[in-house]
């Protein structure tokens, strides 16, 4: 009987082995002191990859979005003091510096602590495995998510909702989310929605299950920040600060100012993004 045990017990271990060895490493922390920015990579498990140069972005480089600036300065200066802050969400028209907002938030205050962690869409499902590795540590993290948006059925959609509140484990008090969207509620509004709406006895109006599903991850954010396109002379104040940042004279700045105009009537917007690009443009031609 003994030796049947015994053999029983190797070929456990053998087979323990086999499964060891296919099974992907898990998610290895990252040497903390390589940049005060990392980006999750998908690589068995996952882990962390410092950015050796994050962008250099001040909040004075951002013009016409004083009060988004300003709430955001204000709930991230909460956050790095361990005061109570928001997960926050950018939304609105392109180009005009939601994530620029984000990369501002980290060169103001990286000295205090701050780190910021960029995830893609795709691996928004690894959230877990990056609380884990980041839970405990003194320093603050922003998980950083672009230009997010689901289509129904995606992964990724509860994932994010399991990470803004909780689950059975609660939440990690060193990080907080930060998202950038183009959709309001994260996701598509169609037509057909609105025929789940439903009118009460008074004549009120109340969404259907299918919208209340769509609102209720935006929701989640505490914080919610609304970006507008720029007016004219918002978009020429913008050209005019990137020119002078520049070394373009006085003068340089004012007759620039048709090119700028003819330059975003080409390209549909009067972005922020679109007044950068025409300046590193007219900049560089200039004998």
């Amino acid at each position: 009987m003994s030796h049947q045990l015994d053999q029983f017990l190797k070929r456990a271990e053998a087979l323990l082995e086999r499964v060891e060895a296919i099974l992907p490493p898990a998610a290895v922390a990252p040497d903390w002191q390589a940049s005060t920015a990392f980006r999750w990579r998908k690589r068995g498990n996952g882990y962390l990859q410092p950015v050796p140069r994050p962008a250099q972005i001040a909040f004075d480089d951002l013009q016409h979005v004083g009060r988004q600036k300003a709430q955001i300065e204000q709930n991230t200066r909460q956050f790095v003091e361990g005061k109570p802050a928001n997960n926050v969400l950018l939304t609105g028209a392109r180009g005009t510096g939601k994530s620029s907002l984000i990369k501002a938030c980290l060169g103001a205050f990286a000295g205090q602590g701050l780190r910021l962690i960029e995830v893609d869409k795709a691996d928004l499902h690894d959230l877990p495995d990056i609380m884990d590795l980041v839970a405990g540590r003194p320093e603050r993290f922003v998980v950083f998510c672009d230009d997010l948006s689901f289509e129904e059925g995606e992964s990724g959609y509860k994932a994010l909702k399991v990470a803004l509140d909780g689950s059975v484990s609660a939440v990690i008090d060193n990080v907080l989310i930060y998202a950038t969207s183009n959709r309001r509620h994260l996701m598509p509004e169609r037509m057909s929605d609105n025929a789940s709406y439903t009118h009460d006895e008074d004549g009120d109006l109340h969404p259907g299950e299918t919208v209340e599903e769509k609102i209720s991850l935006s929701e989640r954010f505490g914080l919610w920040l609304s970006f507008y396109p720029f007016k004219q002379e918002d978009y020429l104040g913008i050209v005019a600060h990137w020119l002078a940042a520049f070394g373009c004279s006085v003068s340089q700045i004012a007759d620039a100012r048709s090119e700028a105009l003819q330059w975003a009537l080409l390209r549909g917007s009067r972005s922020g993004r679109v007044a950068w690009q025409f300046a590193r443009d007219y900049a560089g031609r200039l004998p």
